[in-house]
């Protein structure tokens, strides 16, 4: 049966994107469905908000996309460095990008930078259409083709709907898949700020019982923090005045770039971890959030995004190459075993380190301590965490692939 489209994609976000784009100049018809235009200008010198620790191996794939220097241009904040630091205690790691020869551990890069330029890159492609504002408002995926209800466009049909709309991915939902995991009991504060030190282009954090706090570098001297904690606390932070905030940041941080001197806008989000029970379906297949959602305390969850991407668009080109029907599930089971393993690995690790480090038990305290004590004496090991970290272990996507160390 002949479809409207091939693939249609629903949510223009970061992933969405960057699947669309990795689809582009292919036989494949794309649509990407998204509600709300991708912010495109902003004021000169003013700072997102929400920003993203961009890995090796994203950048590859941005590279291979032909948006990484786009992303440069507008602004990606190198870090070389990273200090970890225990509150309850003495012990603390330090990771350098030249001990494993490489002049940097990744990118500090504002979400909206992303996404305005993937948004960009989407007409570069004759075969990829952008539907924004437009909304799914119903799927029936049962049949030979998916049927697509949109608000403004009416009924459309495609081969495989690709649900890349979030952790309350209406896709995901529509299609009865369900999720398990938990919340919590932690809300992210995230903000740009000044402090009296430079922050060397390192990426600082400070674990705490009630969460870490993180300050990541970038280019313009500022940082941008992200502040896990209880959500009773991040309520009373964030009702605080400017003035009161920053006292309370800089007491948190330990003053180890000084006071802060100058804070931005200030919001907060709950965290909680969500695992799709499958990624795939009859006509359907779940990427990024929407798949999966995951503490942000090792700021992976857009780089996991990222690699879902790219490994679906290796698995669906490499399925139209052979004449697959690229929405069957025996197709899309290729592209769930790649990346449902690897995802499932690293939440699980960041349950650990979160339990971890948030436990007042008087043996964990001196079992996290010594154990950062005893990492930052071993090279070997730090090294092989700073390459996992950066995206260079694992089975990757062609388009990250190129980035081995």
């Amino acid at each position: 049966m002949n479809a409207d489209y091939d693939v249609v994609v629903i949510g223009g976000g970061m992933v969405g994107t960057t699947l669309a784009c990795a689809l582009g100049d292919s036989d494949l018809k794309i649509a990407v469905i998204e509600a709300r235009a991708a912010e495109m200008e902003w004021e000169e010198g003013s700072i997102d908000m929400r920003c993203s620790a961009i890995t090796a191996a994203s950048q590859q794939i941005f590279t291979g996309l032909g948006t990484w220097d786009a992303i440069v241009a507008m602004r990606a904040s190198p870090f070389r460095e990273m200090q970890v630091w225990d509150a309850e205690g003495s012990g603390a790691v330090h990771f350098d990008s030249a001990d494993i020869a490489q002049d940097k551990l990744g990118h500090i890069v504002e979400n909206r930078v992303i996404q305005a330029t993937m948004t960009r890159r989407l007409a570069d492609f004759d075969n990829v259409e952008l539907l924004s504002p437009e909304m799914l408002e119903d799927q029936d995926t049962g049949g030979e083709l998916a049927r697509l209800q949109l608000k403004e466009r009416g009924e459309i049909t495609a081969r495989l709907v690709v649900g890349a709309d979030g952790a309350n991915s209406h896709v995901r939902q529509r299609a009865g898949i369900e999720t398990n995991g938990w919340p919590y009991n932690q809300n992210a504060i995230v903000t740009m700020i000044r402090t009296e030190l430079p922050h060397q282009e390192t990426a600082w954090q400070r674990f705490m019982p009630t969460g870490p706090l993180a300050f990541l570098p970038l280019n313009n001297g500022c940082s941008s923090i992200v502040w896990s904690t209880t959500p009773q606390d991040a309520e009373a932070l964030l009702a605080l005045d400017d003035e009161a905030f920053m006292t309370a940041l800089s007491h948190a941080s330990e003053q180890r770039l000084g006071n802060v001197i100058e804070v931005g806008l200030r919001t907060a989000f709950p965290l909680k971890r969500q695992h799709a029970e499958t990624y795939i379906g009859n006509h359907i297949a779940l990427i990024g959030d929407a798949a999966h959602a995951i503490h942000p305390l090792a700021g992976q969850g857009v780089n996991l995004g990222l690699l879902d991407a790219a490994a679906l668009a290796e698995v669906l080109l490499d399925a139209a190459a052979k004449n697959k029907e690229i929405g069957a599930i025996h197709v899309l089971r290729r592209y769930e075993r790649w990346r449902k393993g690897d995802n499932l690995i690293m939440m699980s690790a960041m349950d650990g380190f979160k339990k971890l480090f948030g436990s007042d038990n008087l043996p964990l305290k001196w079992l996290r301590n010594e154990g950062l004590a005893i990492t930052d004496k071993l090279p070997a090991v730090k090294n092989q965490i700073m390459l996992h970290a950066m995206g260079y272990k694992g089975d990757l996507p062609a388009l990250a692939r190129y980035a081995v160390a």
